[in-house]
């Protein structure tokens, strides 16, 4: 199965092709100067840190369950408890 583990040694460009072929897209939000697009690939929620103002991906990495961010994906859906 395809998650975190086979994604995150890859190189930027594998990484957004990874995503765009096997992940599913779940919601965005935006936090301070990027847009963030949560996908599920595997059991893992993934982000990618979009930068519009310089129309990149800043980043792509797992999910922080214990990060700030959760209370804007958690006032949009409801993620099934992570650990």
């Amino acid at each position: 199965m395809i998650g975190w583990s086979s994604l995150k040694n890859l190189p930027l460009e594998k990484k957004v092709r990874v995503l765009y072929e096997h992940a599913a897209f779940v919601m965005a939000i935006r936090y301070y100067k990027h847009k963030i697009n949560l996908y599920l690939l595997g059991k893992d929620y993934i982000e990618v840190f979009v930068n519009h103002k310089h129309a990149s991906i800043d980043k792509i990495s797992l999910l922080d369950p214990q990060h700030s961010r959760m209370k804007f994906y958690s006032d949009q859906i409801k993620l099934p408890a992570l650990k």
